[in-house]
């Protein structure tokens, strides 16, 4: 048995299938029928082809004949295609300030709408300073204010918690 259908990441093929009795499909996808697995390999090697295990589970086990590099070839491009359509999520991060101004605000809004509509979470952090700790009601104040500025466009992930000097809100684009 190879050391790869060991691990179980490819099917087996020819002599590395282990099952006595198999389910036979040909190479146009007619069904052969039930037989051994050493019948099967003579048709393989007839047809000049592959005897893959296509489906271990079954009872008995399926197998196909087919060329198993065009079989590889073809498994690797469609793992590739999945790749291509995912979407990692990451976490970008806003930082702001308790005496930020209007403009200032304005620009970091439109970042945050920016990563919003990437599919991305936001981490906004609101650091105090020095005697600014004082007046926390202010930092709670911009993040409610950011919050209903970004409306139904968001979902809270993580509500607004103090840590340390700063406050922390994670926020997610609400799926519509």
């Amino acid at each position: 048995m190879s050391l790869k259908a060991k691990r179980g990441k490819e099917p087996r093929v020819n002599r590395d299938i282990v099952s006595e009795k198999i389910r036979l499909i040909g190479a146009n996808s007619e069904m052969i029928g039930v037989t051994t697995v050493t019948e099967g390999l003579r048709a393989a090697e007839a047809a000049g082809l592959d005897l893959v295990e296509i489906s271990p589970d079954g009872d008995p086990p399926v197998c196909k004949l087919l060329d198993y590099g065009k079989f590889r070839f073809a498994e690797q491009k469609k793992f590739q295609e999945s790749r291509k359509k995912q979407k990692v999520i990451q976490i970008k991060e806003i930082k702001l300030r308790p005496a930020i101004g209007a403009h200032d605000l304005e620009i970091k809004m439109r970042a945050i709408v920016k990563f919003l509509d990437e599919g991305d979470k936001v981490k906004v952090t609101l650091r105090f300073r020095g005697r600014e700790m004082a007046h926390q009601e202010l930092g709670m104040a911009l993040l409610t204010k950011v919050r209903e500025q970004l409306g139904d466009r968001i979902k809270v992930e993580h509500e607004p918690k103090m840590e340390g000097r700063q406050v922390i809100m994670v926020i997610a684009p609400a799926k519509h």
